[in-house]
């Protein structure tokens, strides 16, 4: 099988997938949703001038002086008349500043005196915020394909938005295969061990905008495999184990069986080399990832995040940081290799320390680690302090 380099690999998966159809959902529950439109402003924010503090609003050209106060000002009950030479309004922060106003003397700096205040020296346009000071009528706050997080939320809301447009989650439907394989709290046999890839892999497509579906794992066994693949109800299937060609590795002798169209066949990584990619019959994406938990995961966050990003109408490359090696590293080998890592930070530059035990099927690794460290195909030795790209991994 010819091994793709990892930027074509996840370039001929993307080309095969199409952006999911849009749904509207009350602004409420549009957290960690991808946008499928744009959102404007229909007004200006804040839509008057505001006062930025507690105070009193009034001319600079009365200041400093004895003023009569005329009335008052709060948030949602502005002061409705104009303000003449020698008044004063009392103003509290984000009320409406009156016509005729152009200042805003804090409370502390002035002395009030029964029906009168008492106020200093103040320049023109002090503690005034401008109407559409934070974004004006017609503006572009958000754009199509941004994940919706708590301060978009806030934006939209600002705008006067109740429902937003966002892309249809996909449904991914996960199979494990394997004799191996067994789920707790079942006790598993002198030769099994218990599924840790299932659990992990559908908590990441929940956490980049999917919706997982597992399904128990699958047996060595080639019927047994077709019908989970034809039965999953998904837009994406991805499969752990079973992707290489030995005699108990039937996912894809399986998949043929149902049409598959292979796009990816291998790929020149470590770790993760076997993984494939192709299209079913009817349409559906498959992925097939590796069985070590090491490998499947370090091909779902470059291969499977963003075919779930692209499905979203979102931005669908990984995102790399540049960090500074800790420790020297030997030359690479034909293989574009990805390091499970640790990143720090020292006299303000980040720093990357990669796990000196790189096997594939090691839990405890990926448990700690927060980078991936990208080792290029071929490259040579790397010195402490040599710059390296790493990709971070969300940790809690």
């Amino acid at each position: 099988m010819k091994l793709l380099p990892v930027e074509d690999a996840r370039a001929r998966m993307l080309a095969e997938v199409t952006a999911l159809p849009a749904e509207r959902v009350a602004l409420a529950d549009a957290i960690g949703r991808v946008l499928a439109e744009e959102v404007a402003a229909v007004r200006d924010q804040p839509p008057f001038r505001a006062s930025a503090m507690d105070g009193w609003a009034l001319r600079a050209s009365d200041a400093p002086g004895a003023l009569a106060i005329v009335g008052e000002s709060a948030a949602g009950h502005g002061f409705e008349g104009a303000v003449a030479p020698g008044q004063a309004v009392r103003i509290f922060t984000g009320a409406a500043v009156p016509e005729g106003c152009d200042t805003v003397v804090i409370q502390e700096d002035a002395e009030r005196d029964g029906e009168g205040v008492r106020v200093p020296a103040s320049q023109a346009g002090a503690n005034i915020r401008p109407a559409g000071g934070d974004f004006a009528a017609g503006a572009l706050l958000l754009q199509r394909g941004e994940r919706i997080d708590p301060w978009r939320l806030s934006l939209a809301a600002a705008a006067g938005r109740a429902e937003l447009a966002v892309s249809r989650r996909p449904r991914v439907a996960v199979l494990s295969t394997g004799e191996e394989i067994v789920n707790a709290p079942a006790t598993p046999g002198p030769f099994q061990i218990y599924n840790s890839g299932t659990l992990a892999l559908a908590a990441m497509i929940a956490a980049w905008g999917g919706e997982p579906v597992t399904a128990r794992p699958v047996r060595d066994d080639l019927q047994a495999t077709i019908t989970a693949l034809r039965d999953a109800p998904a837009d994406l299937l991805v499969t752990i184990g079973g992707a290489s060609v030995g005699d108990h590795d039937l996912v894809r002798a399986a998949a043929g069986e149902l049409g598959l169209e292979l796009k990816v066949a291998s790929i020149a990584i470590r770790p993760g080399k076997p993984t494939f990619f192709g299209t079913l019959g009817d349409g559906r994406l498959l992925l097939g990832l590796p069985g070590n938990p090491a490998s499947a995961f370090v091909c779902a966050e470059l291969f499977l995040r963003p075919i779930l990003a692209a499905c979203l109408g979102a931005p669908s490359q990984p995102r790399l940081i540049t960090a500074k090696l800790e420790t020297p590293l030997p030359a690479n080998g034909p293989r574009e290799h990805w390091m499970r890592a640790r990143l720090g930070y020292a006299d303000g530059a980040v720093t990357v320390q990669p796990y000196r035990d790189q096997d594939s099927s090691l839990v405890t690794v990926f448990a700690v680690a927060d980078a991936l460290l990208r080792r290029p195909p071929g490259a040579a030795a790397a010195a402490a302090g040599d710059v390296v790209e790493v990709a971070p991994l969300a940790r809690a």
